[in-house]
């Protein structure tokens, strides 16, 4: 404010010295106009006591700049006194001319040309978010900084406020805090205002005071600049693209310029700033001279390996019953040992948002809690400074889904990465969940995508995989999906990877770039293909793909991409889609639309089937010339023929058919079935999260329960086989008769071979050659975009493992780590702070 209070009282200066020339010109004849230079002298009088009143606010009672003015007010009554005596005229306005003058000296000494820069904080453990630019500002001798820590509130589950919150005190030290209270932001309107919530009112379990927010704030600040709260390790999430603050602040800071895609498109591009993170400069700061551990810390630590252990939002909200059966597992290897310690830090919201969004699992918490504390497993850290942990800290464990992962990275120590789904150790054959996620209804089964981006082949079709080659230089990330055979070459489709890589020849040929659209991961769920065609489809890319084989040309439609894609009941949905004949069809997954492609020609319509429920569609099958739609919510199947338009709808279900939620366990009446198998006049369904497999007479519209001459568990094995669906029938791109169909049971990863005329089968053996997945295993090594250096738990590759040091595949180096980390962020050298205080105070003096 000083600066901006400053240069509003010169310019009201130089009115007031403006009207005393006119006053002198009008004064000093023998003549006067009495009523104008009494007019006059009343418009001075006013705006002299505003100005005071300006200064007041601010300062206070008393200054000599006020007590100048308030001469100033005198003098001017006394003219209104002496107006008829010429030399008393005279000698008055020698007074007023002194006194304007002595004002503006007192305003240019005392009332300085200083920014004004606040920071708002509201958590403790985020103020390393704002730390280093306050300390470049506050040793700017040209700035005026003040740290003012507002408070904040949880929600209850209607979204009323409840628990009142204030962290002041819990600011290191060496902070001056200003409280709330106490910094009147409507009077001083500060020229730079510095925050780290983005949400305002659209936090659901917590938010700040709303007088706060940020649109409240741009009415009294110049500048509003955010800088994010996180750090990331290479991706962001969808919910940080389009947040309240964005639209409101002048400036956003980004880790790196990498990240301008991950926002908004229509937030102006000068209003994101890749200066780098100030998380970072801390995190380098603390590390180099790591503080004294606390008392009570001390013995646990001494001479020990000292594990962080990172309970994130995201994966604890994801799959609550398995995060917490996750905590019990960590814990139990922990305990006992000699020559390790756990030290567990939950996200400082992690139990507002249980008790908020997960409420019925907080009985469990709190058990877990009192455990690991009762019997002295590790260290419990509630400290608000995540950094002084982090410097006290030799490794990371934990998931991917927190900023932590880019502070431990950029700091060059150890990420062991959980998986959550683990809970006990592997058995003799456990690795295999991970080398056979699973077969393609389209794909070409004598090929296999295991550990990652890792290619396995099976020369003769025979099942018994061989390495074939690496996909990527990351080692994770699940970059492709399937491969699809046309012709002579083999097409590697991209999952996260936005690129196709083609086979010729036993090598790679060559990799079709796309257009790079996105940042994020999830650009493509599957793909589809005809002899000449390959249509790629999307999840988060934000076109169907079409490659031609032929002439290498790619095509990308758009245009009815949100009917296929959609928000339903908060949850993304994707339709189901197929090719059948001249056409690629892809399915509403909230209605009855279905849009077509023409294969060939690229055009385009969306059609509308006359139905009496509206199921939406989550997977499309075609047999013949008839569409097959799989209901994503009920029991209700649909055929529907393209060329006749007619329909089918076949509800005579069995009254025993219910869904259970395949990861979070609650009856429902989503997904009931998976991929069927059509034989004569019978389509066979098999249970996606439905109980029972259903045989359906396309005649008589006849369905009842079905059972396969084979047993499938009733859930998966164990966590190193993570399961979306219970499984599959697999069509055979080779068979002797129709009624020879393949079945993968997604639970065990076992795949058999029936005939569903006989009911005669027998399991495949489907082969790796463990010692050959081992030597191919990472170990430590670049990850992916989205992680960019570190270990994944897997059966090869253990939590007692990694705590024991026997780790298989590459071993932990430190300089590769360090270095893949800086190439996602700017300004990683421990000067980020310094240089966004530098180009935003230079940006707002306009030099």
């Amino acid at each position: 404010m000083s600066r901006t209070l400053r240069k509003q009282m010169l310019t009201m200066t130089g009115l007031l010295r403006k009207a005393n020339r006119t006053l002198r010109i009008n004064l000093t004849g023998k003549k006067i106009q009495k009523e104008k230079i009494l007019e006059l002298l009343t418009d001075c009088q006013e705006t002299a006591i505003a100005m005071g009143q300006e200064i007041e606010a601010i300062y206070g009672e008393g200054t000599e700049s006020v007590q100048k003015l308030e001469e100033y007010c005198e003098s001017l009554y006394q003219m209104t006194l002496v107006l008829s005596d010429l030399e008393r005229r005279r000698g008055i306005l020698r007074d007023l001319t002194g006194q304007i003058q002595q004002f503006q000296n007192l305003v240019s000494e005392q009332i300085s040309d200083k920014l004004e820069v606040v920071f708002l904080p509201y958590k403790a453990a985020m103020w390393d978010s704002l730390e280093s630019v306050w300390m470049a500002a506050a040793a700017d001798e040209n700035c005026e900084t003040y740290v003012v820590p507002i408070p904040y509130y949880e929600r209850n589950p209607d979204g009323t406020f409840s628990k009142y919150h204030y962290e002041g005190e819990e600011l290191p030290d060496y902070v001056p805090v200003t409280y709330y209270e106490n910094y009147e932001i409507e009077k001083r309107w500060p020229d730079i205002v510095y925050i780290h919530n983005p949400y305002d009112q659209y936090n659901y379990v917590t938010s700040i005071d709303p007088r706060f927010y940020s649109y409240e704030l741009k009415k009294r600040t110049d500048m509003l600049v955010y800088i994010p709260y996180y750090s990331t390790a290479g991706g962001m999430s969808e919910a940080q693209a389009t947040c309240s603050a964005y639209y409101q602040a002048d400036r956003i800071i980004m880790q790196a310029e990498k990240y301008r895609k991950f926002y908004d498109p229509a937030l102006p591009k000068e209003k994101l700033l890749p200066l780098g993170s100030p998380k970072f400069d801390r995190i380098i700061r603390i590390c180099k001279n790591p503080p004294v551990p606390p008392a009570d810390w001390k013995e646990k630590l001494e001479g020990k390996k000292v594990c962080f252990y990172n309970t994130s939002l995201g994966g604890m909200l994801a799959n609550t019953e398995a995060f917490l059966k996750k905590m019990e597992y960590v814990f139990s290897c922990f305990k006992d040992r000699e020559d390790v310690c756990l030290l567990w830090r939950p996200h400082p919201l992690f139990e507002s948002t249980l008790e908020s969004m997960r409420p019925t699992f907080k009985p469990a918490f709190d058990l877990l809690k009192n455990y690991f504390l009762e019997q002295e497993i590790g260290i419990y850290d509630n400290t608000p400074d995540i950094t002084d942990t982090i410097a006290l800290c030799d490794a990371y464990i934990g998931d991917t889904g927190t900023s932590v992962t880019s502070l431990f990275g950029i700091a060059g120590k150890p990420l062991f990465i959980l998986d959550n789904n683990i809970n006990s150790l592997p058995g003799p054959e456990d690795w295999r969940g991970r080398a056979i996620p699973g077969f393609s209804a389209v794909g070409d089964p004598s090929w296999m995508l295991a550990q990652g981006n890792k290619l396995y082949h099976a020369l003769n079709g025979d099942y018994k995989y061989r390495y074939f080659c690496d996909l990527s230089e990351y080692a994770g990330g699940n970059y492709y999906l399937q491969v699809i055979t046309i012709g002579a070459r083999h097409y590697v489709c991209p999952a996260n990877a936005q690129d196709i890589v083609v086979i010729h020849g036993e090598r790679i040929e060559k990799r079709v770039r796309l257009n790079h659209r996105i940042e994020q991961v999830g650009a493509f769920i599957g793909a589809v293909n005809n002899e000449r065609y390959l249509f790629l489809i999307p999840n988060n890319y934000p076109a169907i793909v079409r490659y031609d084989t032929e002439n290498g040309e790619l095509r990308y439609f758009t245009q009815h991409l949100d009917m296929f894609i959609q928000m339903v009941n908060g949850e993304k949905r994707i339709g189901g889609f197929c090719i059948s004949g001249d056409y690629l069809y892809l399915a509403s997954p909230s209605g009855c639309q279905v849009w077509e492609i023409q294969i060939e020609t690229g055009e385009e319509r969306v059609r509308i089937l006359e139905t009496e429920h509206s199921c939406g569609c989550m997977g499309l099958l075609c047999s013949d010339t008839d569409l097959w739609f799989l209901p994503y919510t009920g029991y209700v199947i649909t055929r529907w023929n393209p060329e006749t338009e007619e329909v089918w709808e076949y509800t005579n279900y069995p009254e025993n058919l219910k869904c259970t939620h395949i990861i979070h366990g609650y009856e429902c009446e989503d997904l009931p079935f998976g991929i069927p198998a059509f034989y004569g006049d019978n389509v066979y369904f098999p249970p996606c999260w439905g109980n029972r497999f259903v045989r359906l007479d396309k005649k008589s519209g006849n369905m009842e329960e079905w059972n396969p001459p084979f047993e499938l568990p009733e859930r998966e094995k164990n966590g190193y086989f993570p399961s979306g669906s219970k499984g599959y029938f697999v069509p055979m791109k080779e068979r002797n008769t129709e009624s020879e169909y393949q079945f993968f049971s997604v639970f065990d990863r076992k795949l058999y071979q029936m005939d569903l005329k006989t009911n005669e089968y027998r399991e495949i053996p489907v082969e790796f050659q463990e010692e050959e997945l081992k030597r191919h295993e990472p170990g430590f090594q670049e990850n992916s975009e989205w992680m960019q250096y570190a270990c994944e738990e897997n059966a090869f590759n253990t939590l007692p493992d990694f705590l024991d040091g026997k780790i298989t595949g590459n071993a932990f180096c430190k300089e590769e780590q360090v270095q893949a980390f800086r190439k996602i962020a700017a300004n990683n050298d421990g000067t980020c702070g310094e240089k966004i205080h530098q180009f935003l105070s230079k940006s707002f003096r306009g030099n």
